[in-house]
């Protein structure tokens, strides 16, 4: 996979791998110790919820999705739902 800088990323909208837009990708979190990306913090769609990915809202109701779920970066950001 081609670099990307994260600062390309934040607010670039967030696709299902079905064409369904979520959202709009608000923060990526990741672990200080190991460096390794944890989640896409995304701010959903009206018509989205959480539950729509076996997933919960975070206390600001961003949905929180494990980055092992991206599947693209171009365009949009593709995940698996």
């Amino acid at each position: 996979m081609s670099e990307i800088l994260a600062d390309n990323l934040s607010g670039k909208a967030v696709m299902g791998a079905d064409g369904a837009e979520l959202g709009m990708l608000y923060n990526i979190t990741m672990d200080v110790k190991s460096g390794e990306l944890q989640d896409l913090v995304i701010t959903p769609n009206d018509d989205i919820t959480a539950a729509d990915f076996g997933l919960e809202l975070d206390d600001e109701q961003r949905i929180r999705m494990p980055v092992n779920r991206v599947q693209a970066v171009k365009d949009y950001i593709v995940v698996q739902r």
